[in-house]
């Protein structure tokens, strides 16, 4: 796989990826007896995009305020509207298009925007309307929503695992840690998140991931034209102390705020000014990912030799993060904790102890973030190509997921990629496991302890690897390691008196076929910040509810958190998440997990080339996988039967 751009091919934008829910709210605005909707949104936030996307194969007028003509009456409608026509003519004139798409209406001018209002009050055409955030309005079009003539769809940033989905149709190929650079860089602004892609693909940031057909992104930030745009009121700070201020935070963030090296004068302004985060601990830092790097790109040679840190300067940082996350772990509450030295050394590229890297990939696994578990092992096996709890993060996460390859050390790592990496990194001992999970959490789980608080490590990947293959009895004969994972692979009868805690609640409600008491497990264990297990425990709430109200509940939630779980395949979703698929979907992904072709499907179906693409791309959206690849192991999943 190449990133090369040729010249003469025209950039095209991201495919539309995700938005289901809104997508589907839009097109319900616009049919039948409903007058329409006005989607808002900040700048970027794919507003156009969402609303052509309703709109498509439709017969739609079309117009679009810009800021040349918003002194000229009737300009937007210029191609609708004769130049000398009133407004009581131009409402008749209009009075027969069906549907009409109103883009960037804050740019209207106020005769357009005044002609908008008429139709929305009329009710005879359909108005699909789309405004910027923090852009000042025609009173006429704010009215659209305020005065309560058309409902208002406020566009929320894409999701996470959304915006992985948009890059992985877009782009493909990247790893999970740089999407997290990129989807905290952007916010939601879809614009900028494919100029910093198109960037960092021209300057030669990306890297391929050894053994692998990801690529990576290490480095600095592309100072392109919309990073610049978006940061412009950053550099004319000029009061006294601010720009200092500013640029110390810039190289060292984030710091504290009484340790004597900030004006504090010039950050109370600065935050007053919402440039500057101080947070609960007294810790200061730029209020926006994208300030930092604008900040050190515009820093002279001798500034920035003067507070440039190094990878030393960071040690006490990185060594407090390892530990508040340990605890986090051995606390069984992995719910976001901030790691910003760790971070800035992964984007930095200078490399990631291992030990913080296990850690990392541990809590990351917890989490149900099973690819940026990967992610984190392999740094940290880049660093220590031998250390058994980043081998058995990696295990476990490829094991979890059903995908062997992503168990692929890194080159230098040891072991052998492809078909054999399961061999390469499952023989580990008993003793093995002990001493990765105390490395990795910085506190032993006492095995002699009858009642342990919390699962272990995660259990022998052997364990997983056998999950995945559809082999539950020898999956359970080797779950002697964490008596969690026999709750998770459908035999807690195997656990029962050997957790305590939310853990020992999921065990008893299994046993006991209770779906409601299962559903309270499940909450509970989401609240703590375990998605992949609060996903199966809903997931068998499913099949222990009498009511089937409330087992479609329960199903909906575990759907809707195995999306979150970056392409967990385990025992207790099987299943779950192609039920969650419309009739169409599910048959072109069965047909494509079989080898067809889009072109095949098409045929097969009498469907266009396009259907089934557009059809698949919301498919990957709803399993979480990234491509055709990970379908077959969705279509085949076995069914998880209690011992």
């Amino acid at each position: 796989m190449t990133f090369e751009r040729d010249a003469k091919t025209l950039e095209l934008p991201l495919p539309f990826t995700g938005r289901e829910d809104e997508l589907e709210l839009v097109r319900r605005s616009v049919a039948g007896g409903r007058h329409g909707i006005v989607v808002t949104g900040p700048a970027g936030r794919g507003k156009t995009r969402l609303v052509t996307e309703a709109v498509r194969g439709t017969d739609c007028a079309r117009v679009a305020g810009t800021p040349e003509t918003r002194g000229l009456p009737f300009a937007a409608f210029a191609h609708l509207v004769p130049e000398t026509a009133s407004l009581h003519r131009a409402v008749q004139l209009l009075s027969g298009v069906r549907l009409l798409l109103v883009d960037d209406a804050h740019l209207l001018d106020d005769a357009s925007a005044a002609l908008v209002h008429q139709l929305a009050v009329h009710g005879r055409t359909r108005l699909l309307v789309v405004a910027t955030d923090g852009a000042r309005a025609p009173g006429a079009i704010a009215r659209l929503w305020t005065g309560e003539l058309l409902p208002r769809l406020a566009l929320e940033p894409l999701p996470r695992e959304e915006t992985a989905q948009l890059l992985a149709a877009g782009v493909g190929g990247l790893e999970a840690l740089t999407v997290n650079r990129l989807y905290r860089m952007c916010r939601g602004d879809l614009r900028l998140l494919r100029e910093l892609v198109d960037a960092v693909r021209e300057q030669g940031l990306l890297n391929q991931v050894p053994d692998s057909a990801e690529w990576e992104w290490r480095g600095p930030v592309p100072v392109t034209a919309t990073v610049r745009e978006r940061t412009a009121h950053l550099l004319d700070r000029t009061g006294p102390g601010e720009r200092e201020t500013l640029d110390r935070l810039a190289f060292g963030e984030p710091l504290p705020v009484d340790a004597g090296t900030l004006d504090l004068d010039a950050l109370e302004r600065l935050e007053a000014d919402g440039l500057v985060h101080v947070d609960e601990q007294g810790t200061a830092r730029l209020a926006h990912p994208l300030h930092a790097p604008v900040l050190r790109a515009a820093a002279g040679r001798l500034k920035t030799l003067r507070l440039a840190r190094t990878p030393a300067d960071c040690a006490a940082a990185l060594e407090t993060e390892t530990a508040a996350l340990a605890r986090a772990i051995g606390e069984t509450d992995v719910r976001t904790v901030s790691a910003p030295a760790g971070e800035w050394l992964l984007n930095e590229g200078t490399g990631v102890p291992a030990r913080h890297a296990a850690v990392r990939a541990r809590f990351a696994r917890l989490r149900g973030e099973l690819r940026e578990a990967a992610a984190w092992a392999r740094e940290g096996l880049r660093a220590a190509a031998d250390d058994p709890a980043c081998r058995l993060e990696l295990a476990l996460a490829a094991a979890q997921s059903g995908n062997p390859e992503l168990a692929a050390p890194p080159a230098g790592a040891g072991g052998s990629g492809g078909s054999d990496a399961e061999k390469s990194v499952v023989p580990l001992s008993g003793s093995d496991t002990d001493r990765s999970s105390e490395s990795s959490s910085g506190a032993r789980t006492d095995r002699g302890d009858a009642t342990p608080a919390r699962p272990s490590a995660g259990g022998s990947a052997a364990t997983w690897w056998a999950a995945a293959r559809g082999d539950l009895d020898a999956a359970l004969g080797t779950a002697g390691e964490d008596p969690y994972d026999a709750v998770r692979l459908g035999a807690p009868e195997r656990a029962v008196g050997r957790l305590t805690g939310v853990f020992a609640e999921h065990a008893e409600a299994l046993v006991h076929d209770d779906g409601p008491a299962l559903d309270r497990a499940a909450r509970a264990l989401e609240k703590r910040g375990f998605l992949l297990f609060a996903a199966e425990a809903y997931a068998q709430a499913v099949r222990s509810h009498r009511d089937p109200s409330a087992a479609r509940t329960s199903r909906t939630r575990a759907v809707a958190l195995a999306r979150r779980c970056q392409g967990a395949r385990t025992p207790a979703l099987a299943g779950l998440v192609l039920g969650e698929l419309t009739a169409r979907q599910r048959q072109i992904v069965t047909l494509a997990a079989a080898g067809l072709s889009n072109r095949q499907i098409a045929e097969k179906l009498t469907l266009s080339i396009r259907t089934v693409g557009n059809h698949l791309y919301s498919a990957y959206a709803r399993l979480g996988a990234s491509d055709r690849d990970a379908l077959p192991c969705l279509v085949e999943l076995p069914e998880a039967q209690p011992a």
